[in-house]
């Protein structure tokens, strides 16, 4: 990496930062977790995980960033490697480097879905038409008995991935190539370098995502029971579900845990991208300010902006408990890219224009968040192995698409919900738990503390010093855990059952733990099952066997390069002296 490259400006770098956190999980996971918790039941712990976790760990990644970046390194494994001696703690820096690839190669595949929804939106592909023939689905206008819509989003979907049900192999020429497309697109922007193509993109995408979200929320907002068609209840309904609190909330460990995961994913700690683009800072840049208005800026267009659309939206057409009904399993997906359509077809000839804002913004959130997924390898390469950036660029290209094949040809519970599990949940866990582990004990916290306020801009309350120390690292030891050791009756039935005193569910794995993942107890055949899906099941535990062996090849492939690197470059002696 040249060390003359710099952000050109603080507004760009915290627009960057901001982009890199605003990602789908704002408007499609947050407002499910929001709904299947609750909704104002979750934000009281959200809340709480923020302060003690979400922006500890956010200060933490950025001083990490900076400081690395003083060594010419703006990876985690040289950053890593620069506050710690021992090799341990560079080649636990990987996971970094691995977390980025793993998550990108299926957060590019659900980019490319955006952009093509957006595309099919604009030309009028969910409008209404006057036809019995056509296509209907839930939400489409009751004012008119004939009125239909032109195609269904379930349809366009199974045409945009190829999936049919049972069937292991998914493949669609046209989501195929509007994948490479996507590819492509980040590929370009990266190429164009830090300033020139990342913070350029960052500048215009984010006022524009906010625009887009800011008309479809008014709108929505103004939905009349009254006068508009397939309205049934107030958007103030939705609301208030999502931001009345419950403060009995506070002693229900599923929320908390739920809540506590949102933290991780909505900041994007935990993967190595706040590091890489702290690392470009100057040593004495302010990391304080500038760290918590991106936190605060990300907050806003979560909890604000996100909890704004997609469930005052849904729950005025559709009611509490059918919107409540579609975010079962937690996500957003499907009402994001199933229902909202339908929706949208009700208001008549804005339908296509609020179709491309929604979706045009959730494209915006995707690029913004994989750029900053992959510049970390591209910095990776130029430093270690003095690539250019277009051939560093070239090179994240054919990483990414070793995984993402796979990801577009295969079934989405195959690769795609193996990959966002491991490298998209887990994974992000263990790596926040070892930075944590590694600025308050082995860097020491008081060089941590001294170094996150060289230059701030703004005092930090001297508690953060024993929260980021001893609350956070706990904090993420109990997540971890609980993700480790899930029991299929969920922590609120034992934990309900302590409290009482009385008989706790007998212990059975859950198939969305760890351990109950490793065993695909998720994945059970059914006595009554067909030959069909007991092929299809057969097939995905054998593609998802692949895919962990891919991804613990990849993870000592990046040791390798970074041993060969370490090596290469005299990292050690630089740092550490000529006997180290």
């Amino acid at each position: 990496m040249s060390k003359s490259e710099r952000w050109a400006s603080r507004v760009g770098l915290v627009l960057a930062m901001a982009g890199n956190a605003v990602g789908l999980g704002n408007f499609l996971r947050f407002p499910a977790q929001a709904a299947r918790n609750g909704g104002g039941a979750f934000l009281i712990p959200y809340l709480v995980s923020l302060v003690v976790m979400g922006l500890p760990l956010m200060w933490v990644e950025w001083m990490m960033g900076r400081y690395g970046g003083q060594f010419g390194h703006h990876s985690t494994p040289g950053i890593f490697g620069s506050m710690g001696r021992n090799r341990f703690w560079r080649y636990s820096g990987v996971l970094g480097l691995v977390c980025c690839l793993g998550v990108s190669s299926y957060y590019l595949y659900i980019q490319s879905w955006c952009m093509a929804y957006a595309g099919y939106s604009a030309i009028g592909g969910f409008s209404p038409v006057k036809t019995a023939s056509a296509p209907v689905e839930p939400g489409a206008s009751s004012a008119d008995p004939a009125m239909k819509l032109a195609d269904t989003p379930a349809n366009f979907f199974a045409r945009l991935t190829g999936e049919k049900e049972n069937q292991i192999l998914a493949i669609s020429p046209m989501g195929m190539l509007i994948f490479a497309v996507c590819i492509s697109i980040n590929i370009f922007i990266l190429s164009r370098g830090l300033a020139g193509g990342i913070e350029v993109i960052a500048k215009i995408g984010m006022p524009m995502l906010l625009i887009f979200a800011t008309v479809l929320a008014i709108r929505g907002l103004m939905a009349d029971p009254d006068s508009d068609p397939g309205v049934k209840f107030s958007p103030l309904v939705g609301l208030n579900f999502v931001w009345q609190p419950k403060f009995d909330s506070l002693f229900n460990p599923a929320v908390w845990l739920a809540a506590a995961g949102q933290i991780f994913f909505t900041l994007s700690i935990g993967m190595g991208s706040i590091h890489c683009y702290a690392s470009y800072l100057s040593k004495d840049d302010d990391v304080v300010l500038t760290g918590a208005t991106t936190a605060w800026t990300n907050e806003f267009c979560e909890v604000v902006v996100g909890g704004t659309i997609l469930i005052p939206i849904a729950v005025s057409y559709l009611g509490i408990d059918a919107v409540q009904n579609y975010v079962k399993g937690g996500s957003g997906f499907g009402l994001g890219f199933m229902v909202l359509p339908t929706l949208f077809a009700n208001w008549g000839k804005f339908a296509p224009l609020a179709g491309f804002m929604w979706y045009g913004l959730l494209f915006i959130a995707a690029i913004t968040s994989s750029l900053a997924m992959g510049q970390p390898i591209i910095a990776f390469l130029q430093d270690e192995f003095g690539y250019t950036r277009k051939k560093a660029a070239i090179s994240l290209g054919a990483l990414i698409l070793v995984l993402a094949i796979p990801v577009a040809i295969f079934h989405e519970n195959s690769v795609n919900a193996d990959l966002d599990y491991w490298m998209g949940t887990l994974a992000l866990v263990v790596f926040a738990l070892l930075e944590c582990i590694l600025v308050g004990w082995v860097f020491g916290m008081d060089r941590t503390w001294a170094e996150l306020n060289r230059g701030g801009q703004m005092v930090i309350p001297r508690a953060f010093y024993y929260i980021t120390k001893y609350v956070t690292p706990l904090f993420i030891i109990t997540i971890l855990s609980a993700y480790v050791f899930q029991p299929k009756a969920g922590w609120e039935a034992h934990s309900l059952a302590l409290i009482n005193g009385t008989e706790a569910p007998a212990w059975e794995w859950s198939g969305d733990g760890m351990i109950g993942k490793l065993m695909n107890l998720d994945l059970v055949i059914p006595a009554d099952a067909t030959e069909e899906q007991k092929n299809f099941l057969g097939w995905v535990k054998i593609i998802r066997t692949l895919d962990r062996l891919a991804l613990v090849g990849m993870f000592v492939f990046f040791c390798v390069l970074v041993s060969k690197a370490w090596k290469r470059n005299g990292h050690a002696e630089k740092l550490y002296g000529p006997n180290a």
